[in-house]
């Protein structure tokens, strides 16, 4: 029988799992089995920075160049990401918690017969092709066009698929999901699914985090809510777990946090703030006993550790955060520490080389 795994194991093994050997873009997307976007490039965007660290000879904006050819989707799971198809297809068809209104539904109904005739549109031409459905506010202040808005809606509710970007913004084109079968056992197994999926990005996962997380899959999949939490209520019968410094914690049933397999690379790591390994706040903080913050939306005079602060894995230790700025094409950085710096010079040298494997990944953007 296996030994009960001790925090510093549960350490190693979050690190080790998720930063894996790096691979083809393919094959890490369907490993991770999820990747989160976000717009902010500070000094990338979140997925460029998360594949950057998985993905052989990646450069930023990769994905998005090469995202009509991968067999992949944009869509809400737990946050807005991108995952492999058959992903997607446990969550649809997605029945929103507040279905339309009749005149929302009736200029839905417009809006897909537009992109329907053309195939593929921009924001831009349902702006202003549906100008009279008027303007609301933005999400971080001022106006858009309502049929901006309304075109995500359609997007999320399963009528349109993102079929490719331009210069970031979403190129739309009509979208028919499969029905699926809606019995309980079905729909009871779809829900599993889901919430294998969710153990199998961020484990291990402490009980806390794993009831947040499905919470969250409120977003990508509201018509489950109510097998998902069956699913998670049941984590002690489908996933191994083990009670650690007072904390219940879950991982798949077929490994073992406690194996000498797991092993962190060498060297250092600049890690994105939505990363696997340190989405988790909770987590984060129990398995490397210091707060980190994600100060994006603080008010400058208030932040901590900075706009972008990129968590610095340094071996199996989180050692404290980075800053980067291109100007110039030069990269620039500043850090900050947990604790204190590390002494000698293999942190240096470490620290140099990733800021050098930085500095190509980001200058091949376009």
């Amino acid at each position: 029988m296996a030994r009960s795994p001790t925090l510093a194991d549960l350490r190693r093994y979050a690190i080790a799992r998720s930063l894996f050997k790096p691979v083809t873009l393919p094959a890490a997307i369907r490993r991770l089995g999820f990747v989160q976007a976000d717009p902010m490039r500070a000094p990338a965007r979140a997925q460029d920075l998360i594949l950057f660290q998985r993905v052989r000879g990646y450069r930023a904006g990769d994905l998005a160049r090469r995202y009509e050819r991968l067999g992949i989707e944009e869509d809400a799971f737990v946050n807005y990401g991108f995952m492999p198809r058959a992903m997607q297809a446990m969550l649809h068809p997605r029945t929103p918690r507040r279905p339309w209104d009749a005149l929302t539904m009736d200029r839905a109904q417009e809006v897909l017969a537009f992109v329907q005739a053309r195939g593929a549109v921009h924001p831009r031409e349902v702006g202003e092709a549906f100008a009279h459905h008027g303007r609301i506010a933005g999400y971080w202040g001022g106006e858009l066009n309502a049929s901006t808005r309304l075109l995500e809606h359609m997007h999320h509710h399963g009528w349109l698929r993102v079929r490719r970007r331009e210069a970031g913004t979403r190129i739309y084109e009509a979208m028919r999901h499969v029905e699926q079968d809606d019995s309980p056992a079905a729909r009871r197994a779809r829900a599993e699914a889901l919430v294998d999926a969710i153990v199998a990005l961020y484990a291990p996962i402490p009980s806390p985090s794993l009831g947040y997380l499905v919470t969250l899959l409120r977003y990508g999949a509201p018509h489950l809510t109510v097998e998902t939490r069956a699913a998670a209520r049941a984590a002690r019968e489908r996933y191994n777990h083990a009670v650690v410094d007072g904390t219940s914690w879950f991982w798949p049933a077929d490994e073992n946090p406690a194996s000498r397999r797991h092993q962190p690379g060498e060297g250092l790591r600049l890690l994105a703030p939505f990363d696997p390994v340190v989405w988790d706040r909770r987590r984060f903080a129990m398995l490397w006993d210091w707060t980190y913050r994600f100060e994006a939306y603080v008010p400058a005079p208030k932040r901590t550790m900075g706009h972008y602060a990129l968590p610095v894995l340094w071996g199996e230790d989180m050692v404290g955060w980075a800053n980067l700025r291109m100007e110039r094409g030069r990269l620039s950085h500043q850090l900050g520490f947990a604790v204190k710096r590390p002494k000698g010079p293999g942190f240096q040298r470490a620290l140099d080389d990733e800021l050098a494997r930085f500095q190509i990944f980001l200058t091949q953007e376009t």
